[in-house]
């Protein structure tokens, strides 16, 4: 059993892993394992060519891989990819790629189940060799699977001795693969992903070292309202970036352009900055930034100093100035989290804030400080920058690893536990 102590996060208990067993807790040799696992990894090109164009989640569940196969498990894997809507989706949302790719990095045989919703897998399950492991296709592909369904539940679980959940992006959804078949096995526990994940993720709830810094990025405010409210007591400094800087900006009676804003969030922008300053803590806004005249098309791109965007500019990523004191405020700090991208990192143009940030973390983590970068658009910032090998952990989790940290209870590791134990007390 994985000893993780319950704590308060941010004046709220949370439970973490008690409860929850470990894949190193069971006896694999001979068994039917079934690993449920998030490698719903982003892919181009046509039907029938497609290719990975990052394999951070079919490298993260690796470790869980390997270990079953080398302790003599019979392994059937499991991932959704993407959104299928209509049976014509299915060339374009195929695990076939990702079959490939996980053979050759495993070195073993990676035989894809056309059906998992039949008696094909336990039929197959029965004569597999120690070289090879069953990859059911997309289980998105059964409607039973965003239903909770009983169902492809019950099917999975009689050729299932022991489940493992190893995708922690997925956590956050109730459905079949995830809720309804774990409850229906005597043996289930999580993978090392999920033990890595909510290890991190819970050394934000339960106490990090001071100074605590929150690195706040992407498009919207109103995507990152619960979070900042949950975190608002605990973290010493907010660094605003991306879009939403624009909307704390204009809360301030300053003048922001063409950017995006949400008018509905302005009041909220302006409450939140007063709650903060109120508390002796900072909240820090852009104080230069990158412009453009035009979002799909810039023609002429240049760096603006001030707080404000002039008219008929949009505001694409923070400017130089600003990089500058964000990473002093990193760099002084012994934790930092990472949520957001500071600008539109996909063009590298405006890209050059969310990279000065991931350099600033990767320096941090050298001195000794511990730096979270909390999944989705942040997460394939730090790799594209080059620097997320030096840092302390990369959620896979994007929105799942928001609501661990908002405080709501995600039903992947929900289904997990097999025992009940009273909450910590609040701190």
């Amino acid at each position: 059993m994985i000893q993780t102590a319950s704590g308060a996060g941010f004046g709220k208990t949370f439970s973490g892993l008690q409860g929850i067993k470990s894949i190193e807790d069971f006896d694999l040799k001979g068994n039917r394992v079934f690993i449920r696992l998030d490698l719903n990894v982003p892919m181009s090109g046509e039907a029938g060519a497609l290719v990975i164009t990052d394999e951070t989640r079919i490298r993260a569940a690796l470790p869980t891989l390997r270990y079953a196969l080398e302790k003599g498990a019979k392994v059937v894997i499991a991932s959704h990819l993407g959104r299928p809507e209509s049976d014509e989706d299915r060339s374009k949302f195929t695990l076939e790629p990702v079959a490939l790719r996980l053979g050759e990095l495993l070195n073993c045989e990676v035989i894809l189940v056309e059906e998992p919703n039949s008696d094909a897998p336990k039929a197959l399950l029965a004569g597999l060799k120690p070289n090879q492991l069953l990859l059911l296709e997309n289980v998105r592909f059964d409607k039973g699977e965003t239903k909770n369904a009983a169902e492809l539940a019950n099917t999975i679980a009689s050729y299932t001795d022991i489940y493992i959940n190893d995708a922690f992006g997925a956590s956050h959804r109730a459905h079949s693969t995830i809720d309804a078949l774990p409850r229906l096995i005597a043996k289930r526990g999580c993978g090392f992903l999920i033990k890595k994940e909510v290890e991190a993720l819970g050394g934000l709830l339960a106490g990090p070292a001071k100074p605590f810094v929150a690195i706040m990025g992407g498009s919207k405010v109103s995507d990152k309202i619960k979070i900042i409210e949950k975190m608002i007591e605990g973290i010493d400094t907010f660094l605003i970036g991306g879009a939403m800087a624009y909307t704390f900006i204009a809360a301030k009676g300053l003048g922001v352009g063409k950017s995006r804003v949400e008018k509905d969030r302005l009041a909220f922008a302006k409450e939140l900055i007063e709650r903060i300053e109120a508390r002796g803590k900072k909240i820090l806004l852009p104080v230069d930034h990158v412009v453009a005249d035009d979002f799909l098309a810039p023609s002429k791109i240049e760096i603006v100093l001030g707080d404000s965007i002039p008219e008929g500019k949009v505001g694409l990523d923070i400017g130089p100035k600003t990089r500058a004191m964000y990473r002093e405020e990193i760099l002084r700090a012994k934790t930092v989290f990472w949520n957001g991208p500071m600008g539109v990192f996909e063009r590298q143009e405006f890209a050059n804030g969310s990279f000065a940030v991931a350099e600033a973390l990767a320096g941090l983590t050298e001195k000794g400080g511990v730096s979270i970068v909390g999944g989705g658009d942040s997460a394939a910032a730090a790799e594209a920058s080059g620097f997320a090998a030096k840092m302390t952990h990369i959620s896979t989790g994007g929105g799942a690893s928001l609501e661990y940290l908002e405080g709501a209870k995600l039903p992947g590791l929900e289904a997990l536990r097999t025992v009940r134990e009273s909450a910590a007390p609040s701190l």
